[in-house]
């Protein structure tokens, strides 16, 4: 039996529905300083995105002092710092995370943070937090997602850097954990992603093999990627967001500003809109013009009663409102039981049988 969702809510949210789910990825654009990281929140309500996220962590769990750090955080950092020194000043308390979901919370947004470490797992909880983002460094660790999972709350997983064998081995043992309300993240793990890299045509293959709602974390530059990949399927937009581009920090640079997340928005709503539902469904306007643009079966002579109709007795011609070209075969043969006038239209009363 299939226990995993095509469509669930986080709290009052649908996911995997019509509606894209859109969350904006505050991330560690705070800089370490809560006061930023609640102007962040501020910023996002005015945009009327979904969910704002932030990342959360112990740095001595996440990080050795040794590791490097990646290419883009060289190009957006100071060279003189580990990895290790760079996330430590952009670590917040687990205290600074209650004040910004009861932030969040006040006004109406959905507060969501990404746990690096078991630890931050384990504070979530207890913050009530009511879903989980796993980022795509973490979507193969096995210790994190086995806590995460026995809270049976929604995971959103990134995808990023992974093949699809490893999806699908991360996916199954998801799904043998009892995990029934998984969002996957198409992902590129690159800041920026350059558009070439984007595959978009991904989302699609992910929903065919997995069936569970599928979205896109988008890393690339700018605002049109996003209302592309809801075109191309996906049914959530996670996007960095700040308040300051030029700010000092990693993730700055690959981000939106307010002005570019609200425009983002409504990009993906108007998409929303034109997309529609999946049912295929006549509305009230072509009703009224498909009696216009229609045809229907009409006399194309004058046909006396008593008479067998033949092909030669019958057209099709506007309006609609008659019978349907499509019971022509039904008519022939049938005898008429009265007198039909050129150019009228046949109805069934008018025929025998």
């Amino acid at each position: 039996m299939k226990l995993l969702l095509q469509r669930f809510k986080i709290q009052d949210i649908e996911v995997g529905g019509p509606r894209t789910f859109i969350i904006a990825e505050a991330g560690v654009n705070h800089n370490g300083d809560i006061d930023l990281a609640k102007e962040l929140i501020d910023e996002a309500v005015k945009t009327e995105v979904d969910a704002i996220k932030f990342q959360t962590f112990v740095t001595e769990e996440l990080v050795t002092d040794y590791a490097p750090k990646a290419d883009y955080q060289q190009e957006t950092t100071t060279n003189d710092e580990s990895q290790y020194e760079m996330i430590k000043k952009l670590e917040l308390s687990f205290e600074a995370f209650k004040e910004l979901k009861i932030h969040a919370e006040n006004q109406n947004l959905l507060f969501i943070s990404t746990p690096f470490d078991v630890q931050s797992v384990e504070y979530l909880i207890k913050l009530k937090v009511p879903a989980f983002k796993v980022g795509s460094g973490d979507m193969n660790n096995i210790i994190l997602l086995e806590r995460i999972t026995k809270e049976k709350k929604p995971i959103l997983l990134s995808t990023g850097m992974a093949t699809l064998d490893e999806i699908s081995e991360i996916f199954h043992f998801l799904e043998q954990q009892g995990v029934r309300e998984l969002l996957l993240f198409h992902c590129v793990t690159n800041y920026p992603a350059p558009y070439s890299s984007l595959n978009l045509r991904v989302i699609s293959t992910l929903k065919r093999l997995f069936d569970v709602p599928i979205g896109f974390s988008d890393h690339s530059l700018g605002i049109r990627i996003p209302e592309l990949a809801v075109a191309s399927g996906a049914c959530a937009i996670e996007k960095h967001f700040t308040l300051d581009k030029t700010l000092p920090g990693p993730d700055h640079k690959a981000s939106l500003e307010p002005e570019e997340l609200k425009e983002m928005v409504k990009r993906i709503r108007f998409t929303d809109e034109v997309l529609g539902s999946s049912e295929k469904i006549i509305n009230a306007q072509e009703r009224q013009i498909r009696i216009a643009a229609r045809k229907s079966i009409v006399a194309i002579k004058d046909i006396p009663e008593g008479a067998i109709l033949t092909q030669d007795d019958l057209g099709v011609k506007r309006p609609g409102n008659g019978i349907s070209p499509l019971f022509l075969n039904k008519i022939i043969g049938k005898k008429t039981k009265q007198i039909i006038q050129k150019d009228r239209q046949f109805s069934w009363e008018m025929l025998d049988g």
